[in-house]
């Protein structure tokens, strides 16, 4: 979705590589928030980092290993977690499933 837009259909918005195993979707953004839908298979992993945003993510379904500063915890469908800026966190994809990430401000490298 481009920024400025009000509303996203999912049959018209497609998906893009963002790892092995994982895609994301842009859902919305503007200078200040992103929304960004993440699909996982079951494996796939997203690697420990760290950025300086705010990041707080829904887990739509699956089940994950979270790890956000050195501690980790297994979060399934309707859980949630949230993440202060720099810290480092990543995931793990016990189940396929889809994280739904909104990170302030917007993450311009996903643009």
């Amino acid at each position: 979705m481009l920024q400025g837009k009000t509303y996203s259909k999912e049959e018209k918005s497609g998906w893009e590589a963002a790892g092995e195993g994982i895609t994301r979707k842009i859902t919305g953004h503007n200078t200040q928030m992103m929304m960004v839908k993440v699909k996982f298979e079951k494996g796939a992993i997203g690697h420990v980092h760290d950025h300086f945003h705010t990041q707080s993510s829904y887990v739509a379904s699956g089940k994950f290993k979270i790890t956000i500063d050195g501690k980790f915890e297994i979060l399934e469908a309707g859980d949630t977690f949230f993440v202060q800026p720099n810290l480092k966190h990543g995931a793990e994809c016990m189940e396929a499933g889809v994280l739904i990430d909104v990170f302030a401000p917007v993450r311009e490298d996903f643009i």
